[in-house]
Protein backbone atom coordinates (compact mmCIF):
# COMPACT_ATOMS: atom_id res chain seq x y z
CA UNK A 1 0.00 0.00 0.00
CA UNK A 2 3.11 2.29 -0.31
CA UNK A 3 3.77 4.23 2.97
CA UNK A 4 2.46 2.36 5.80
CA UNK A 5 -0.98 3.51 7.06
CA UNK A 6 0.05 2.67 10.80
CA UNK A 7 -0.37 0.66 13.66
CA UNK A 8 -2.92 0.26 16.51
CA UNK A 9 -3.23 0.83 20.08
CA UNK A 10 -4.07 -2.43 21.43
CA UNK A 11 -5.13 -0.93 24.64
CA UNK A 12 -7.99 0.32 22.94
CA UNK A 13 -10.87 -1.39 21.22
CA UNK A 14 -9.31 -2.42 17.65
CA UNK A 15 -12.17 -1.83 15.68
CA UNK A 16 -12.27 1.47 16.67
CA UNK A 17 -8.71 1.77 16.69
CA UNK A 18 -8.37 0.36 12.95
CA UNK A 19 -11.38 3.01 12.02
CA UNK A 20 -9.27 6.06 13.39
CA UNK A 21 -6.22 4.93 11.45
CA UNK A 22 -8.46 4.44 8.42
CA UNK A 23 -9.93 8.18 8.66
CA UNK A 24 -6.43 9.41 9.97
CA UNK A 25 -5.20 8.03 6.29
CA UNK A 26 -7.48 9.43 4.63
CA UNK A 27 -7.38 12.69 5.64
CA UNK A 28 -3.60 13.46 5.41
CA UNK A 29 -3.47 11.19 1.70
CA UNK A 30 -2.15 7.96 2.64
CA UNK A 31 -5.50 6.39 1.24
CA UNK A 32 -6.06 8.35 -1.69
CA UNK A 33 -10.10 7.90 -3.55
CA UNK A 34 -10.18 5.92 -6.78
CA UNK A 35 -7.36 3.28 -5.55
CA UNK A 36 -8.04 -0.16 -4.79
CA UNK A 37 -6.41 -1.31 -1.75
CA UNK A 38 -6.07 -5.14 -0.41
CA UNK A 39 -8.17 -5.31 3.24
CA UNK A 40 -5.63 -8.34 3.87
CA UNK A 41 -2.55 -6.24 3.17
CA UNK A 42 -3.61 -3.42 5.59
CA UNK A 43 -4.11 -6.10 8.64
CA UNK A 44 -0.87 -7.23 7.74
CA UNK A 45 0.54 -2.99 7.87
CA UNK A 46 -1.27 -2.66 10.99
CA UNK A 47 -0.52 -5.72 12.62
CA UNK A 48 -4.01 -6.89 13.64
CA UNK A 49 -6.29 -9.70 12.42
CA UNK A 50 -8.61 -9.70 9.05
CA UNK A 51 -11.78 -9.13 11.65
CA UNK A 52 -11.60 -5.62 13.09
CA UNK A 53 -10.24 -4.61 9.90
CA UNK A 54 -13.67 -5.84 8.42
CA UNK A 55 -15.25 -4.56 11.15
CA UNK A 56 -13.90 -0.57 10.62
CA UNK A 57 -14.22 -0.88 7.26
CA UNK A 58 -18.19 -1.71 6.86
CA UNK A 59 -17.97 1.40 9.78
CA UNK A 60 -16.67 3.57 6.92
CA UNK A 61 -18.92 1.87 4.14
CA UNK A 62 -22.20 2.74 6.23
CA UNK A 63 -21.07 6.33 5.67
CA UNK A 64 -19.94 5.90 2.14
CA UNK A 65 -16.20 6.64 2.85
CA UNK A 66 -15.23 3.26 1.38
CA UNK A 67 -16.71 0.65 -0.51
CA UNK A 68 -16.11 -3.03 -1.15
CA UNK A 69 -14.91 -4.62 -4.53
CA UNK A 70 -16.21 -8.35 -3.93
CA UNK A 71 -12.89 -10.50 -3.53
CA UNK A 72 -10.96 -7.77 -4.84
CA UNK A 73 -10.73 -5.03 -2.20
CA UNK A 74 -11.99 -2.08 -1.41
CA UNK A 75 -11.87 1.86 -2.74
CA UNK A 76 -11.81 4.55 -0.74
CA UNK A 77 -14.74 7.13 -2.41
CA UNK A 78 -14.65 10.83 -3.35
CA UNK A 79 -18.31 11.67 -2.47
CA UNK A 80 -20.56 13.13 -5.44
CA UNK A 81 -22.94 16.54 -4.28
CA UNK A 82 -25.21 14.38 -3.25
CA UNK A 83 -23.77 12.19 -0.74
CA UNK A 84 -22.20 15.60 0.67
CA UNK A 85 -26.15 17.17 0.79
CA UNK A 86 -26.96 13.89 2.30
CA UNK A 87 -24.68 14.14 4.83
CA UNK A 88 -25.89 17.67 6.00
CA UNK A 89 -29.50 16.51 6.06
CA UNK A 90 -27.85 13.95 8.75
CA UNK A 91 -25.80 16.38 10.38
CA UNK A 92 -28.54 19.13 10.95
CA UNK A 93 -30.99 15.97 11.94
CA UNK A 94 -28.25 15.27 14.69
CA UNK A 95 -26.78 18.06 15.62
CA UNK A 96 -29.24 20.60 15.96
CA UNK A 97 -31.14 18.95 18.49
CA UNK A 98 -27.64 18.63 20.40
CA UNK A 99 -26.59 21.74 20.53
CA UNK A 100 -29.86 22.77 21.92
CA UNK A 101 -29.79 20.38 24.70
CA UNK A 102 -25.90 21.41 25.46
CA UNK A 103 -28.12 25.23 25.81
CA UNK A 104 -30.54 23.84 27.69
CA UNK A 105 -28.11 21.94 30.14
CA UNK A 106 -26.39 25.13 30.75
CA UNK A 107 -22.98 23.68 32.27
CA UNK A 108 -20.55 26.14 32.71
CA UNK A 109 -17.97 23.77 32.24
CA UNK A 110 -19.04 23.13 28.67
CA UNK A 111 -19.24 26.66 28.34
CA UNK A 112 -15.51 27.28 28.95
CA UNK A 113 -14.35 24.21 26.61
CA UNK A 114 -16.28 25.78 24.15
CA UNK A 115 -14.70 29.17 24.40
CA UNK A 116 -11.41 27.74 24.45
CA UNK A 117 -11.85 26.04 21.10
CA UNK A 118 -13.16 29.27 19.61
CA UNK A 119 -10.20 30.99 20.79
CA UNK A 120 -7.92 28.69 19.40
CA UNK A 121 -9.42 28.68 15.88
CA UNK A 122 -9.27 32.58 16.07
CA UNK A 123 -5.72 31.89 16.99
CA UNK A 124 -5.18 29.73 14.28
CA UNK A 125 -7.01 31.50 11.75
CA UNK A 126 -5.01 34.85 12.64
CA UNK A 127 -1.56 32.40 11.75
CA UNK A 128 -3.37 30.91 8.32
CA UNK A 129 -3.35 27.77 9.85
CA UNK A 130 -5.57 26.12 7.97
CA UNK A 131 -5.32 22.53 9.63
CA UNK A 132 -4.96 23.79 13.49
CA UNK A 133 -7.93 25.58 12.71
CA UNK A 134 -9.58 22.46 11.31
CA UNK A 135 -8.68 20.54 14.13
CA UNK A 136 -10.11 23.15 17.14
CA UNK A 137 -13.56 23.41 14.84
CA UNK A 138 -13.74 19.57 14.84
CA UNK A 139 -12.78 19.37 19.35
CA UNK A 140 -15.38 22.30 19.14
CA UNK A 141 -18.54 20.68 17.38
CA UNK A 142 -17.26 17.53 19.21
CA UNK A 143 -18.02 19.12 22.31
CA UNK A 144 -21.25 20.27 21.82
CA UNK A 145 -22.38 16.59 20.74
CA UNK A 146 -20.53 15.34 24.26
CA UNK A 147 -22.81 17.64 25.97
CA UNK A 148 -25.66 16.45 24.94
CA UNK A 149 -24.57 12.88 26.06
CA UNK A 150 -25.03 10.60 23.13
CA UNK A 151 -21.48 9.31 22.18
CA UNK A 152 -23.17 7.19 19.35
CA UNK A 153 -23.97 10.59 17.68
CA UNK A 154 -20.71 11.72 18.49
CA UNK A 155 -19.09 8.98 16.13
CA UNK A 156 -22.29 9.04 13.61
CA UNK A 157 -20.84 12.47 12.93
CA UNK A 158 -17.49 11.80 13.02
CA UNK A 159 -17.69 9.61 10.43
CA UNK A 160 -19.57 12.41 8.54
CA UNK A 161 -17.43 15.21 8.46
CA UNK A 162 -14.64 12.91 7.12
CA UNK A 163 -16.65 12.32 4.02
CA UNK A 164 -16.41 16.09 3.11
CA UNK A 165 -12.62 15.96 3.58
CA UNK A 166 -12.03 13.97 0.64
CA UNK A 167 -13.47 17.02 -1.71
CA UNK A 168 -10.50 19.07 0.19
CA UNK A 169 -13.43 19.97 1.97
CA UNK A 170 -12.94 22.85 2.89
CA UNK A 171 -14.69 26.30 2.10
CA UNK A 172 -11.39 28.21 2.97
CA UNK A 173 -9.79 30.07 0.37
CA UNK A 174 -12.77 29.21 -1.95
CA UNK A 175 -15.70 30.91 -1.02
CA UNK A 176 -14.81 32.06 2.34
CA UNK A 177 -11.89 32.70 5.24
CA UNK A 178 -10.71 31.24 8.25
CA UNK A 179 -11.75 33.86 9.69
CA UNK A 180 -15.49 33.95 8.13
CA UNK A 181 -15.67 30.03 9.49
CA UNK A 182 -14.69 31.60 12.76
CA UNK A 183 -17.72 34.47 12.67
CA UNK A 184 -20.58 31.77 12.35
CA UNK A 185 -19.46 29.41 15.23
CA UNK A 186 -19.07 32.77 17.83
CA UNK A 187 -23.05 32.91 17.80
CA UNK A 188 -23.33 29.32 18.70
CA UNK A 189 -20.61 29.26 21.39
CA UNK A 190 -22.51 32.82 22.79
CA UNK A 191 -25.93 31.41 23.04
CA UNK A 192 -24.80 28.00 25.05
CA UNK A 193 -22.80 30.34 27.64
CA UNK A 194 -26.09 32.46 28.48
CA UNK A 195 -28.10 29.16 27.78
CA UNK A 196 -30.60 30.08 25.25
CA UNK A 197 -31.50 27.18 23.36
CA UNK A 198 -33.35 28.49 20.46
CA UNK A 199 -30.05 30.69 19.51
CA UNK A 200 -28.08 27.86 19.58
CA UNK A 201 -29.75 25.68 17.63
CA UNK A 202 -30.94 28.73 15.31
CA UNK A 203 -27.12 29.47 15.00
CA UNK A 204 -25.56 26.26 14.18
CA UNK A 205 -28.32 25.61 11.58
CA UNK A 206 -27.33 28.54 9.90
CA UNK A 207 -23.55 27.45 10.06
CA UNK A 208 -24.29 24.04 8.78
CA UNK A 209 -26.38 25.20 6.39
CA UNK A 210 -24.29 27.02 4.68
CA UNK A 211 -20.94 24.78 4.66
CA UNK A 212 -23.33 22.40 3.34
CA UNK A 213 -24.73 24.76 0.70
CA UNK A 214 -21.13 25.79 -0.36
CA UNK A 215 -19.28 22.06 -0.96
CA UNK A 216 -22.21 20.99 -2.85
CA UNK A 217 -21.93 23.65 -5.69
CA UNK A 218 -18.62 23.45 -4.81
CA UNK A 219 -18.08 19.45 -5.53
CA UNK A 220 -20.26 19.94 -8.42
CA UNK A 221 -18.04 22.74 -9.62
CA UNK A 222 -14.84 20.37 -9.36
CA UNK A 223 -16.42 17.21 -10.31
CA UNK A 224 -18.12 18.16 -13.20
CA UNK A 225 -21.57 17.31 -12.06
CA UNK A 226 -24.31 18.11 -14.11
CA UNK A 227 -26.94 19.12 -11.30
CA UNK A 228 -28.38 22.17 -9.93
CA UNK A 229 -26.75 22.59 -6.41
CA UNK A 230 -29.58 24.32 -5.02
CA UNK A 231 -32.47 22.60 -6.21
CA UNK A 232 -30.30 19.68 -5.15
CA UNK A 233 -29.87 20.79 -2.00
CA UNK A 234 -33.65 21.80 -1.99
CA UNK A 235 -34.41 17.70 -2.80
CA UNK A 236 -32.16 16.66 0.01
CA UNK A 237 -32.23 18.83 2.74
CA UNK A 238 -35.46 20.99 2.24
Amino acid sequence: MGEAVGRVNRAQSLTDQVAATLRAAVRDGRLTPGRLYSAYRLADELGVSRSPVREALLRLAEVGLVRFERNRGFRVLLPPPEDLAEVFAVRLALEVPAVRRAARRADPAVAVELRAELDAMAGAAGDGDEARFMLHDQRLHAAVLAAAGNRRVSAIVGNLRDVTRLIGASTVEVSRTLADVHAEHEPIVAAVERGDPDAAAAALSAHLEHTGRLLVAQAAQEQGASVDPEALWTDVVG
